[in-house]
Protein backbone atom coordinates (compact mmCIF):
# COMPACT_ATOMS: atom_id res chain seq x y z
CA UNK A 1 0.00 0.00 0.00
CA UNK A 2 1.71 3.18 -0.91
CA UNK A 3 2.18 5.67 1.88
CA UNK A 4 2.65 2.42 4.59
CA UNK A 5 5.31 1.25 6.75
CA UNK A 6 7.01 -0.38 4.18
CA UNK A 7 6.97 2.74 2.15
CA UNK A 8 8.45 4.96 5.00
CA UNK A 9 11.29 2.03 5.66
CA UNK A 10 12.20 2.56 2.19
CA UNK A 11 12.14 6.49 2.02
CA UNK A 12 14.35 6.38 4.82
CA UNK A 13 17.23 4.19 3.28
CA UNK A 14 16.42 6.39 0.08
CA UNK A 15 17.04 9.87 1.84
CA UNK A 16 20.33 8.07 3.90
CA UNK A 17 18.80 8.09 7.31
CA UNK A 18 19.41 4.09 7.41
CA UNK A 19 21.58 1.73 5.50
CA UNK A 20 20.48 -1.37 3.56
CA UNK A 21 22.76 -4.26 3.29
CA UNK A 22 21.71 -7.38 1.12
CA UNK A 23 23.51 -10.75 -0.38
CA UNK A 24 23.26 -12.39 -3.36
CA UNK A 25 21.47 -15.02 -1.57
CA UNK A 26 18.68 -12.26 -0.50
CA UNK A 27 18.05 -10.69 -3.72
CA UNK A 28 17.65 -14.03 -5.10
CA UNK A 29 15.22 -14.98 -2.39
CA UNK A 30 13.23 -11.47 -3.24
CA UNK A 31 13.27 -12.31 -6.85
CA UNK A 32 11.98 -15.74 -6.37
CA UNK A 33 9.41 -14.71 -4.08
CA UNK A 34 8.08 -12.01 -6.20
CA UNK A 35 8.41 -14.16 -9.42
CA UNK A 36 5.99 -16.81 -7.38
CA UNK A 37 3.43 -14.93 -5.47
CA UNK A 38 2.89 -11.72 -7.39
CA UNK A 39 3.64 -13.06 -11.30
CA UNK A 40 6.03 -10.69 -12.01
CA UNK A 41 7.42 -10.67 -15.31
CA UNK A 42 11.30 -10.65 -15.90
CA UNK A 43 11.49 -6.85 -16.88
CA UNK A 44 9.79 -6.00 -13.27
CA UNK A 45 12.17 -8.44 -11.25
CA UNK A 46 15.45 -6.82 -13.46
CA UNK A 47 14.03 -3.37 -11.93
CA UNK A 48 13.43 -4.57 -8.71
CA UNK A 49 17.22 -6.19 -8.85
CA UNK A 50 18.57 -2.79 -10.06
CA UNK A 51 17.08 -0.77 -7.65
CA UNK A 52 17.55 -2.54 -4.32
CA UNK A 53 21.43 -3.23 -5.41
CA UNK A 54 21.36 0.67 -6.01
CA UNK A 55 19.36 0.97 -2.77
CA UNK A 56 21.36 -0.96 -0.56
CA UNK A 57 25.39 -2.68 -0.22
CA UNK A 58 25.71 -5.98 -1.08
CA UNK A 59 27.70 -8.27 1.19
CA UNK A 60 29.14 -10.99 0.64
CA UNK A 61 29.02 -13.45 4.06
CA UNK A 62 31.73 -15.53 4.94
CA UNK A 63 30.71 -18.03 7.59
CA UNK A 64 27.56 -20.19 6.75
CA UNK A 65 24.76 -20.17 9.67
CA UNK A 66 22.08 -22.76 10.50
CA UNK A 67 19.94 -21.59 13.22
CA UNK A 68 16.53 -20.94 12.06
CA UNK A 69 14.41 -23.58 10.80
CA UNK A 70 13.77 -21.81 7.54
CA UNK A 71 16.82 -21.80 5.11
CA UNK A 72 16.31 -18.60 3.46
CA UNK A 73 16.20 -17.10 6.83
CA UNK A 74 19.45 -18.03 7.70
CA UNK A 75 20.83 -16.26 4.79
CA UNK A 76 19.30 -13.01 6.54
CA UNK A 77 21.55 -14.18 9.29
CA UNK A 78 24.52 -13.92 7.14
CA UNK A 79 23.84 -11.32 5.64
CA UNK A 80 23.88 -9.45 9.22
CA UNK A 81 26.62 -10.60 10.26
CA UNK A 82 28.94 -10.26 7.37
CA UNK A 83 28.12 -6.44 7.07
CA UNK A 84 27.97 -5.96 10.85
CA UNK A 85 24.55 -4.14 11.49
CA UNK A 86 22.57 -2.85 14.34
CA UNK A 87 19.53 -3.90 13.57
CA UNK A 88 17.64 -6.30 11.93
CA UNK A 89 13.91 -5.32 10.39
CA UNK A 90 11.73 -8.77 9.67
CA UNK A 91 8.27 -9.81 9.47
CA UNK A 92 9.83 -13.28 10.04
CA UNK A 93 7.87 -14.82 13.43
CA UNK A 94 10.69 -17.01 13.94
CA UNK A 95 13.58 -14.38 13.51
CA UNK A 96 11.48 -12.08 15.66
CA UNK A 97 11.03 -14.57 18.44
CA UNK A 98 14.72 -14.66 18.65
CA UNK A 99 14.38 -10.97 19.88
CA UNK A 100 18.41 -10.79 19.52
CA UNK A 101 20.97 -12.44 17.93
CA UNK A 102 24.70 -12.71 18.62
CA UNK A 103 24.11 -8.50 19.71
CA UNK A 104 21.75 -7.42 16.64
CA UNK A 105 18.45 -6.53 17.65
CA UNK A 106 15.46 -8.05 15.24
CA UNK A 107 12.51 -5.31 15.37
CA UNK A 108 9.34 -5.71 13.16
CA UNK A 109 8.91 -3.39 10.39
CA UNK A 110 6.31 -1.30 12.52
CA UNK A 111 8.31 -1.22 15.51
CA UNK A 112 11.19 0.28 13.40
CA UNK A 113 9.63 2.71 11.59
CA UNK A 114 8.32 3.73 15.24
CA UNK A 115 11.51 4.29 16.03
CA UNK A 116 12.53 6.17 12.80
CA UNK A 117 9.42 8.47 13.52
CA UNK A 118 10.64 9.38 17.00
CA UNK A 119 12.62 12.75 17.46
CA UNK A 120 16.14 12.73 16.83
CA UNK A 121 17.03 12.94 20.31
CA UNK A 122 14.95 9.92 22.13
CA UNK A 123 15.39 7.69 18.72
CA UNK A 124 19.42 8.28 19.67
CA UNK A 125 18.70 7.61 23.42
CA UNK A 126 16.75 3.91 22.70
CA UNK A 127 18.40 2.95 20.00
CA UNK A 128 21.08 0.33 20.17
CA UNK A 129 21.73 1.21 15.97
CA UNK A 130 23.71 4.00 14.52
CA UNK A 131 22.12 5.99 11.60
CA UNK A 132 24.36 7.07 9.53
CA UNK A 133 23.88 8.83 6.71
CA UNK A 134 25.63 8.39 3.36
CA UNK A 135 24.75 10.39 -0.32
CA UNK A 136 22.06 9.23 -2.48
CA UNK A 137 23.18 8.58 -6.10
CA UNK A 138 21.27 11.20 -8.28
CA UNK A 139 19.26 8.81 -10.17
CA UNK A 140 17.62 6.96 -6.99
CA UNK A 141 14.18 6.25 -7.81
CA UNK A 142 11.92 3.10 -7.16
CA UNK A 143 10.80 1.45 -9.46
CA UNK A 144 7.73 1.74 -11.27
CA UNK A 145 4.61 -0.09 -9.48
CA UNK A 146 2.47 -2.25 -11.91
CA UNK A 147 -0.62 -3.29 -10.30
CA UNK A 148 -1.84 -7.23 -10.93
CA UNK A 149 -5.74 -7.47 -12.26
Amino acid sequence: MPGGVADRAIDAAMEGAVELYLSRAILDEVLGVMSRKFARDAEALSRTALFLASLGEIVTPRRRIDVLSDDPDNRVLECASAAGVDVIVTRDREMLFLGTWEGIEILSLRRFVDRLDQPREVRQARAPYRLRVRKLKPSMERPPVRESR
